[in-house]
């Protein structure tokens, strides 16, 4: 919505395709900032959604101080955030720095699992209905019957108490499941711009469930898993780890660093949004592109 509002200032002001890309850039840390209470990682999630492994310096400012102003503005009408608390952090050393990375990987093949079935169901409803209209129509029953079918709304909307859950206690590990199959059949089928605090509850969740088999507290792996599986989906690691420690507190950010960088990794080259491009692969067998990949905004 920020990139899209900003964006109709193009033609009004004259901007060329530099300028055009440094505006859209700034709204979308602005709106990414100011919606969770997190400037720095609004920012920074500007700068690295575009390019894969790169960041755009001359848009630094702007982002910036987009994304603070943004905040600012936020706070003037007394919009309340929602916060999280972990209620205990282990002491940073060799075991628990092992089982930070195991569940890094947890976090990295999900958002590649994510990331992947929503391109697969996208083309699978678009081959299967051909009249655009009518798949949301077809998705909205099936959401709806399986909703009824199960007798809850625990894994529609925004799902925040249920994220809130993931701290207070551990969670069975059918929550992500079932969140993420909803979440892939929604957007698959039309229903565009849920996909952001989806991706938390399925980290989230995710983090809490992984208590079963990885010893460390379930609140903190809730909160590793809240950033890195986003991390990992949207291939914007920086953002999530300051993200982790503007929501989290600052004693956990190792672990909030270690979970988002092997998720980002063990994502491999894929993201929810079509129009990201390479920037820089993370490994040999991907070539790099130049910065005429970004040319496509």
């Amino acid at each position: 919505m920020a990139g899209a509002i900003s964006d109709q200032l193009t033609k009004p002001f004259k901007l060329d395709k530099n300028e055009r890309k440094i505006l859209i850039i700034s709204a979308i840390a602005a709106g990414f900032g100011s919606v969770f209470g997190t400037p720095l990682a609004g920012a920074v999630f500007g700068l690295e959604v575009f390019l894969i492994g790169r960041i755009r310096y001359n848009s630094i400012f702007p982002a910036f101080a987009s994304a603070i102003l943004a905040d600012w503005a936020t706070n003037l009408w007394n919009v309340k955030h929602t916060h999280y608390q972990i209620d205990f952090i282990p002491k940073l050393e060799f075991l628990p720095i092992v089982y930070g990375v195991l569940a890094g990987i947890a976090f990295g093949i999900c958002a590649a699992v994510f990331s992947k079935s929503i391109h697969w169901t996208s083309s699978f409803f678009k081959s299967k209905i051909q009249y655009p209209p009518l798949r949301p129509v077809v998705g909205g029953i099936l959401v709806a019957v399986a909703v009824f079918a199960m007798g809850t709304t625990r894994y529609i909307g925004l799902g925040i108490p249920v994220i809130l859950e993931s701290f207070e206690q551990q969670l069975p590990l059918y929550d992500f499941a079932i969140k993420m199959i909803f979440t892939i059949v929604t957007l698959s089928a039309g229903f565009k711009g849920g996909e952001v605090t989806p991706l938390f509850f399925i980290g989230a969740t995710l983090g809490s469930a992984l208590a079963i088999f990885i010893p460390l507290p379930f609140g903190l792996l809730a909160g590793m898993g809240f950033v890195a599986v986003f991390a990992g989906a949207t291939n914007t690691p920086l953002a999530c780890m300051l993200m982790g420690i503007e929501l989290f507190g600052a004693e956990c950010g190792i672990y909030v660093a270690i979970a988002c960088i092997v998720s980002y990794l063990f994502s491999g080259n894929n993201s929810i949004y079509t129009q990201q491009r390479i920037g820089q692969a993370k490994n040999s067998r991907y070539e790099s592109f130049n910065d005429k990949s970004f040319s496509d905004l």
